[in-house]
């Protein structure tokens, strides 16, 4: 089975998306960070189903959507994929994505 590592950066936007939402609702906030790390477990089964990212050169980045919020992950090998970013949809991942 695939398992999933999320990288250091993953966690760090998904803490600020947490804590945006907190600040008006704790509860959503935590319903969607729920929610995001549920839809990234279909990974496991399914490690293609993102559309890659065509917004860089690197061609090894898809995408996954939560909502209104793009999963960004590599798939590093058969045992591997890395969670890389959580944005929303109106940030251009190649200013976050090196």
């Amino acid at each position: 089975m695939v398992r999933l590592y999320w990288t250091d950066e993953a966690k760090y936007y998904l803490k600020n998306i947490h804590d945006y939402i907190a600040l008006d609702n704790p509860k959503a906030a935590k319903n969607v960070v729920k929610k995001i790390r549920e839809k990234v477990q279909i990974l496991k089964q399914f490690p293609e189903i993102g559309g890659i990212y065509q917004g860089l050169d690197r061609k090894d980045i898809r995408i996954i959507y939560y909502t209104h919020y793009r999963i960004a992950y590599i798939i590093v090998d058969g045992q591997r994929i890395d969670i890389i970013g959580v944005f929303h949809g109106a940030m251009e991942l190649k200013n976050y994505i090196k």
